[in-house]
């Protein structure tokens, strides 16, 4: 199961938010690249990007901060927020990106991810966020009555690189995952399926092991020094505690 590090760009600088929420902003870096060198360092062997302002206006605002990311790394980059059509997927590719994440339009333009999926295989990932197990759109503001997981199997064998599966009630919670979504989320479909959302703990992570996530997405608790990311790459890597985190955490 792979470790990936989170950096979500907000105007150039390293921010999360709670729940989604943009009025419920921390600030954590103002130097991106800085800080993505220094997950790369600590044995990162892939980095998330998220483009707050682009999932939310659809504007690519946080371009100059993705290229000097994809620039200064030698480890492979994802991004999602506001890949909303074939030329925005294509620019970012050029960018030096390995992956690029779709998510209002896997809902609202299905035949855009076929389209993009065939013609870049392996380097289109589906993201899916839920709220309640619906998924919402557009940075996390609409919601909608699509249920995940049918949205998964709706892309099913289509050659996506993975799913990102976020759920949006524990994201930058550090409560721990939503067990029982993700393992929803790996029952509907044969793609690989990342977490994102809730993790606390190095045995938040170990809970996912006997999930099925080939990885997981964390955030808030590697910058508030909760989880520190040698020790859990370690963990995980080797599985220690795994019966005993299985039977300490439970399902949000």
């Amino acid at each position: 199961m792979q470790i990936i590090p989170a950096i979500d760009l907000l105007q150039g600088s390293c921010v999360r938010l709670h729940q989604g929420d943009y009025d419920q902003v921390t600030r954590f870096s103002e130097d991106p690249v800085a800080q993505a060198l220094e997950w790369q360092r600590q044995g990162a062997s892939r980095l998330h990007l998220v483009d707050l302002d682009g999932a939310r206006s659809g504007q690519p605002t946080n371009d100059s901060a993705v290229r000097a990311i994809t620039a200064a790394l030698s480890i492979p980059v994802q991004l999602g927020g506001g890949v909303r059509s074939l030329e925005r997927a294509e620019a970012l590719l050029s960018f030096g990106l390995d992956r690029v994440i779709l998510g209002t339009v896997a809902l609202e333009q299905p035949e855009l991810v076929e389209q993009l999926a065939a013609r870049y295989p392996g380097r289109i990932v589906v993201g899916i966020d839920a709220r309640n197990g619906k998924v919402a759109t557009r940075g996390w503001i609409t919601d909608t009555d699509t249920d995940a997981t049918s949205l998964a199997k709706r892309f099913e064998g289509i050659g996506l690189a993975a799913i990102v599966s976020t759920d949006i009630a524990t994201d930058g919670t550090l409560a721990g995952p939503n067990l029982t979504a993700l393992r929803a989320m790996v029952d509907a479909s044969s793609t690989p399926v990342i977490a994102s959302g809730g993790i606390g703990t190095v045995s938040d992570l170990l809970s996912l092991l006997p999930v099925g996530v080939s990885g997981v997405i964390v955030g808030r608790a590697l910058y508030d020094g909760t989880v520190i990311l040698s020790e859990a790459l370690q963990a995980v890597g080797d599985g220690r505690l795994q019966d005993a985190s299985s039977s300490q955490s439970t399902p949000c």
